[in-house]
């Protein structure tokens, strides 16, 4: 017999092949779990939104894919996961903000997006905000940042961590500035 006279490697071994088992179990169900896999309910290709207002055309989003999410999520979801490029309207109907970014998400019942990577927002008189992640809530009609952000004005750069805005990018405070750079006029 090979543990023969020896009580404590057949009790190590048989506890040791009875943890095996159980970890086996475990992780066959962990696996079973992550295999469950959420469909989206609707796909399409070179996409165009309209939100409107009283019949006046106030937002449009295009993108070049979006996949809905309405079953399986948290909350109902739209993910633009090629980019966007967003236009706001004013009350006249002239388009007065625009916004770009590689990646978006919509979230649907809090009337939330997210833009991110290469964000950058553009708005009447020209000025120019760059960052990584950017929120538009459409509710309160703010975008805010949390992370590093820049902006370009005719006379300077602001860059800074964190940013509140309205939603047309005319009215814009940034939370930490980390450095202006002064922009000289070389056309005299």
């Amino acid at each position: 017999m090979l543990f023969s006279g020896h009580p404590y490697v057949l009790a190590c071994t048989a506890v040791l092949m009875l943890l095996l088992a159980s970890c086996q179990t475990d992780r066959n169900e962990v696996m079973a779990m992550g295999e469950k896999k959420i469909m989206p309910s609707q796909t399409g290709k070179d996409i165009t939104m309209l939100y409107s207002d009283s019949t006046f055309l106030k937002v449009r989003l295009e993108a070049p894919q979006m996949v809905m999410y309405d079953k399986g999520t948290k909350e109902p979801m739209t993910i633009m996961p090629k980019g966007l490029f967003v236009s706001f309207f004013d009350d006249k109907g002239k388009q007065s903000t625009t916004l770009k970014a590689n990646y978006g998400i919509r979230y649907e019942t809090s009337r939330r997006m997210e833009a991110k990577y290469d964000v950058e927002v553009v708005n009447v008189t020209g000025e120019k905000l760059n960052t990584e992640h950017l929120v538009w809530d459409e509710n309160t009609k703010q975008i805010t940042s949390d992370v590093f952000v820049k902006i370009t004005t005719a006379k300077e750069i602001i860059m800074g961590k964190g940013l509140r805005s309205n939603q047309d990018f005319t009215q814009y405070e940034i939370l930490e500035i980390t450095g202006i750079l002064k922009i000289e006029d070389n056309s005299l």
